[in-house]
């Protein structure tokens, strides 16, 4: 498979070859064991300061890269570089160093917050384990990164379930940040969120991405988000990558049909203003027994005898821009 390619100047953060993640599935007491095929052979490169997005399906391995990559759960195989460091042989040791340029923030920011805690421990927590630093010191940089979040000090001394949803997420994003990571996973960070209070946070984490020369993997099924914040774009389905180059590449020509029946669903704001949508037909296949072949030609509007037959190999159709379609659209 190849790897996505840019220009010659770019610096890749981070590097993914070759990733494959199976989970095992115990089907019955007598039965061996299945393997859901969550990310099967995927390769492409997260340039340094940009926001690289990923977007798919629920069960297409969206989450289980953005976990992978920060090796929260093991790789069955691939390599995973961070700047020329292949992080997926570290030993515990030296993955700590990289624990704290490397962060995550999660899809549900209620639930990622240890509900027992005031927030200026949830936040301090990171300080204490990666820095030796006096309780003043912890103290005084967790009050700068509140107000960084546009959160106050007095904030500090609550707890999880006395904030707002958006509340929450700023202080999912505080704890991030407190570490001066270089790296963010946003995991769907806003689609718990009401969409006025969407719109508010992604307009702070494009601003903190400036302020904190951050790099961004941003995980989303939501294609108007991918247009306002990402870069770069990989389409997502059943554990492959349809689909890789940059965002207004993709936007404006797609092609894998994958991609062309995601932009269509997207839906119109003007009501007066109708359009024909042509859908993906039927249910997304089990990742444990994907179709041979294409995985996509089950649903797919211009399937051809090739597509059940032979899975396509992914290939660079324009400077930067891969497909894994055996007949490209445009």
């Amino acid at each position: 498979m190849q790897v996505a390619k840019a220009k010659e100047e770019k610096k890749y953060l981070i590097s993914v070859e070759h990733l494959k993640k199976y989970f095992a599935v115990k089907q019955g007491l007598f039965s061996s064991a299945k393997y859901v095929k969550a990310v099967d052979d995927i390769s492409f490169n997260i340039p340094e300061n940009s926001v690289f997005g990923i977007v798919g399906e629920s069960g297409s391995g969206k989450t289980t890269i953005g976990r992978t990559i920060l090796r929260l759960i093991e790789p069955i195989s691939g390599v995973i570089r961070y700047l020329s460091t292949d992080i997926t042989s570290l030993k515990a040791r030296e993955l700590r160093i990289f624990r704290r340029k490397m962060q995550i923030i999660s899809q549900d920011p209620y639930n990622s917050l240890h509900p027992r805690k005031l927030v200026k421990n949830i936040i301090g927590e990171g300080l204490q384990i990666h820095f030796k630093l006096s309780s003043e010191e912890i103290y005084q940089r967790v009050k700068d990164i509140l107000e960084q979040v546009d959160l106050r000090e007095e904030h500090m001394f609550r707890y999880a379930h006395e904030f707002s949803g958006g509340q929450r997420q700023r202080i999912a994003v505080a704890r991030a940040l407190v570490l001066k990571p270089e790296f963010l996973v946003l995991d769907e960070p806003t689609s718990a969120l009401d969409v006025s209070v969407q719109a508010v946070i992604l307009k702070m984490l494009k601003s903190l991405k400036r302020d904190f020369s951050l790099t961004y993997l941003f995980i989303t099924h939501d294609l108007a988000i991918i247009d306002y914040m990402a870069d770069y774009m990989a389409v997502m389905y059943l554990g492959q990558i349809m689909e890789i180059g940059s965002k207004n590449d993709i936007f404006l020509s797609p092609l894998h049909p994958y991609t062309l029946l995601l932009l269509n669903s997207i839906p119109n704001p003007d009501p007066r203003k109708k359009k024909k949508r042509a859908l993906p037909k039927g249910e997304i296949p089990s990742p444990i027994d994907p179709p041979k072949g294409c995985r996509f030609h089950t649903r797919c509007p211009f399937i051809k005898d090739k597509c059940v037959k032979e899975e396509p190999e992914i290939r660079e159709i324009s400077k930067g821009h891969l497909v894994k379609c055996h007949f490209p659209l445009n």
